[in-house]
């Protein structure tokens, strides 16, 4: 791929363990599964509203499009607002978001799943198996699918400087995964934003413009020292 031209310059849920589902603010970003026209390789992003851009002003805020825009990436998001291995996922196999990417035949993608399960991992001890079940499920159909594509498996996201012990705990399953399709793995994602309040949208859940910037520009360094 191209290399990096320089650029200038949580999947978040509802309050209460009940619904774990990310709150969307207006205006409402836009998934994309078909790759825009043109001559760049094909990207295809799997995550949930961290990913697609939930909090931005515009879809061309968000870090995926920052980054595909910088380096001439066709972006293909059909990410989803409060969307997990298992969280708020109806769909498993053909129509998932798995199978909407393998059918994109991006030369390369990244993968931001994970925080949305840590509320299924609190409110449903007795699917825990099941969330480290899927996903090693989920990133071997894409690597089955996908054989030729590189895959980038990130750690996933948080949203606020409390941590409950899930997080480490689905951080460490994410990268089980990863290691298990020979997938690079970018470590340390889940603080990108820590600590900085001034990064968040008014919901309290979501970075806002700074906040996917400073994501953009984190995420760009990680995929500079892949090689990416």
């Amino acid at each position: 791929m191209d290399a990096r031209r320089s650029f200038s310059t949580l999947a978040a849920v509802a309050v209460t363990l009940g619904v774990a589902a990310c709150a969307a603010i207006p205006p409402e970003p836009t998934a994309t599964s078909i790759p825009p026209e043109g001559d760049g390789p094909v990207v295809a992003f799997y995550g949930d509203s961290y990913t697609l851009g939930t909090g931005a002003t515009s879809a061309a805020a968000r870090w995926s499009t920052i980054i595909s825009a910088d380096r001439g990436w066709r972006e293909v998001n059909p990410s989803v607002n409060g969307l997990g291995f298992i969280n708020n996922r109806t769909v498993f196999g053909e129509g998932d978001l798995p199978s909407i990417i393998i059918a994109a035949e991006p030369e390369l993608v990244i993968v931001t799943m994970g925080l949305n399960d840590n509320f299924a991992y609190e409110r449903r001890p007795d699917e825990r198996d099941r969330i480290r079940e899927q996903i090693g499920i989920d990133l071997q159909r894409l690597r089955d699918g996908l054989p030729e594509a590189r895959i980038v498996v990130v750690e996933p996201f948080w949203y606020t400087d409390e941590r409950p012990d899930s997080v480490e705990v689905i951080i460490g399953w994410v990268r089980e995964g990863a290691e298990a399709i020979d997938a690079d793995f970018v470590a340390g994602a889940s603080r990108w934003i820590e600590g900085r309040p001034e990064l968040m949208a008014a919901d309290g859940l979501h970075p806002n413009d700074d906040g996917y910037a400073v994501m953009a520009e984190r995420m760009d360094a990680e995929l500079v020292a892949l090689g990416l």
